[in-house]
Formats: structure tokens, sequence, C-alpha cells
């Protein structure tokens, strides 16, 4: 999809968007960004791919640089590019590298979660705005570090939960009133996770990849490389388990449509119920958010597709007219009984429109539709639940600011340990 200048200001307008920049010392750089090509840097080449296709197809944009630890993924990135664009691209190993060209507008992190946080920040500090995947922060700890970053260093922080661009026509009709005043909502996710190592396949280590640069502020724990490019997700040291991987794009959906920031209390139970092998987070469970007067959960079923429940969609709302079913960029409304009464079609193309709207952002043109600010409300309720589920117990935070209420053991959780000269700062 182009998205040009004109496309995003009529978009904006229908959205109800403010048309100018929130109040960040970033509209200076905006004003000088109209009308020149931004230059941007592309840091992780597995799902940072989706962002190069995006990025390759708007127009005024130019891939400067692409970062990469494994030597395969760079030559298939740096290919991708020289087919599509015209100006060169520098391939780098260290994403540090490019950092220090103070031409570079942007960068997008596409790496594992653990570096998102840290490598936000270096970008941030170098001057850079930052478009950093889902979810953004690790551990609560860096969720809040993530958020001050991007105010003290004044820069456009988008987070890549792209749902926020292609459901808004939904949740406008939502807002709007379809179903009435809402109590409840539900989002579900079903998938076939196979085994891993243990009666189960083991992932090869990827050669010619630099394995200490990859685990970058994390500190060393165990052999890690049968779990390079993507099983680091199952094992708590590196990764945030289901909820963290794709429960954070309907959590933000749901948290978004009922209009809410903190909960009261967070549970997730479930366990590990299909596979004997060596993945440490639960392939099963529910995870469940009291916020007083409303209340959402998350059912996950990441090793069974549970293919004769057929749920209604990804999210579902509940309120005194009925349910409010969002599937993709479209919605149906039911009424108290069950009975389709209307539907609707929002927008698709989940990366082009989002990264679309991040750098028009960037042009002073539209606000963003994720601010980090608001993107880590959301990945908060994920690392609440990950804390619910590894200390066994009822989360209770304040309601006002999210924190935990008498909880030792889940304070311990809050922040991690990082290896020496990479703690993440402000």
């Amino acid at each position: 999809m182009e998205l040009t200048r004109r496309t995003a200001l009529k978009q904006a307008a229908a959205f109800g968007m403010a048309a100018a920049l929130s109040p960040l010392s970033a509209s200076l750089k905006a004003a000088n960004a109209a009308g020149r090509k931004l230059r941007v840097a592309v840091v992780g080449l597995g799902r940072g791919m989706g962002h190069v296709a995006a990025l390759l197809a708007l127009p005024d944009v130019e891939i400067a640089y692409l970062a990469e630890l494994d030597s395969s993924r760079l030559e298939r990135g740096m290919k991708a590019v020289s087919d599509k664009q015209q100006a060169p691209c520098q391939g780098v190993v260290d994403f540090r590298k490019a950092l220090e060209d103070k031409t570079l507008d942007a960068v997008f992190i596409a790496t594992p979660n653990f570096w998102h946080t840290p490598a936000a920040l270096l970008a941030m500090q170098a001057g850079k705005h930052v478009y950093v995947e889902k979810p953004g922060s690790q551990n609560p700890h860096e969720a809040e570090l993530i958020v001050a970053g991007a105010k003290k260093y004044g820069k456009l922080v988008q987070m890549g939960n792209q749902r926020r661009s292609s459901m808004r026509d939904a949740i406008a009709a939502l807002h709007a009133g379809a179903v009435g005043e809402l109590h409840f909502a539900r989002a579900f996710y079903y998938a076939s996770r196979k085994a891993l190592g243990q009666g189960g396949a083991t992932q090869s280590p990827a050669p010619n990849l630099d394995y200490n640069l990859w685990q970058g502020p994390v500190a060393d724990e165990r052999d890690i490389r049968s779990f390079v490019h993507y099983e680091w997700h199952w094992l708590w040291h590196w990764g945030n388990g289901e909820l963290g991987n794709n429960g954070i794009h309907t959590l933000d959906i749901l948290r978004w449509g009922l209009q809410v920031e903190h909960p009261h209390s967070v549970s997730y139970t479930g366990g590990r119920y299909w596979h004997a092998d060596k993945q440490e987070t639960p392939d099963t469970g529910t995870a469940c958010y009291n916020f007083g007067k409303v209340g959402m959960e998350w059912v996950q079923s990441s090793c069974s597709p549970r293919a004769a429940e057929k749920p209604l969609a990804e999210c579902v709302f509940y309120g005194e007219g009925g349910s409010f079913a969002i599937h993709g960029p479209g919605w149906t409304v039911y009424d108290p009984k069950g009975i389709k009464v209307s539907e609707g079609k929002g927008q698709g193309a989940l990366d082009a429109l989002h990264i679309g709207n991040f750098v028009e952002a960037i042009r002073g043109n539209v606000a963003l539709n994720s601010p980090i600010h608001e993107g880590q409300l959301s990945t908060m309720l994920c690392h609440l639940g990950n804390i619910a589920y590894r200390t066994g117990t009822v989360v209770k935070c304040d309601p006002k600011t999210g924190k935990l209420l008498n909880n030792p053991e889940g304070e311990k959780l809050w922040k991690r340990a990082y290896r020496k000269g990479w703690e993440p700062s402000v």
C-alpha cells in the first residue's frame, strides 16, 4: 500500500486524529524531514523483513542500513533492498555502526524481546526516532525505561502492535455504541506449535553468527544456540512466552476497546500440557484481568488449534446490547441472542499501514497510532500475567500506577540482571 501524505491526512481526519504531533522536541526534526527522503535502518532480519517490505513500498523512504548477526539473513535482506531500491544500502553486523550516521532519521528494531529496550534507548540517545516491535520490553523495569527514554530524548517511538492501525475503524464503531455499555472482553490465541528437543525437533545452530552479540545485554545462563532464531520465546531467561509473543496483540485491542489502563488484579493459570520438552513457558492457559467495573481475559492454546470450537473472532466485546466481534480489520455485531445484526470492514495491510503512520508522524503530518507509553500499558499486562503465572499468585496492583502490591516474589521479577557494561539506562 502506498501511503501518501494526502492519504495519511485523510485517514487522520477520518479517525479523528490531530494532524499535529504531540508536544515533543521531535517537531523540529519532523519539520526538517518534510519534503525529503527519510533515511532508516532495520535491525534484525527475521521479523524485520516485514519492515523491509513495507518500507520499500512507501514513497520517499530510503533504507540506508540493514543490521543482522546471521550472514545468511543479511545477504537475503540486502538482495531484497537492492532489487527494489536504487539508493545504496549498507549491511552491518553490529547495529551500533548505523547509529553513528548523523543523517539517519529512524531505526526499526525487530530483534528478540530482550534487545528491544536496550537497542531503542541506544537509538534514541543517538538522536534517532524508533519503531520497535512488540512487546517493546522484556520486563516491567524496561517498560518504564523505554517510556522514560522517549520523554527525555524527545523522540517518536512507536510500538509494532499493528492492529492499532488496522483496527481503528472497528474500535471507532465499538466506541460509538455498537453494543452499548461494555462489561467484559475476551481474546483467543490457538496454534499448533510442536515439541522442541527432548522428543521434539531440535533447531540447528545458525552458522556464522556472533552468539555473544546476539545475547547482548542478557547474562549467560545456558547454551542458547539451538534456540536461535525463534525458540528463545519459550525460555523465561530470554523470552516472555506466548503472552508476550502473541497475547500482546489482542490484549492491546481489549484494553483499547474497554478504555482502561492499569488492572486491579491479574491471574494467569495453565501449564505445559502438550509436550515433555525443553520449553518452560505455558502452552495452555487463561490470563484474567480485573479493572474494577470491567474485566477481560486471554485464552491460549498454543499447541492445539481447538478446531471444533471456532471462536467468533480474535477479540469479542460484551455489552448491554450484545457482542462485538473483531476479526482482522473487520467486525460483526450480534444481538443478545447471538443473531448477527450488522458488520463492517476496515483497512488491512498491517505492516504498511502502521509503518506508514510512523513515517508520516516523523514528517509531522499525523500523530502516532501507538506511541510507546500507550503500547507499554498493554505490554505491562503481559508482564503482570507472567509474574502471576511464575509466582503462582493472583497479582494485586495499584490501579493508579500499575505497581505491585504486597508481592515480594513478584518484585524479584520486575527487573533482570544484565551483563556488565550492557545495563540500559536513561
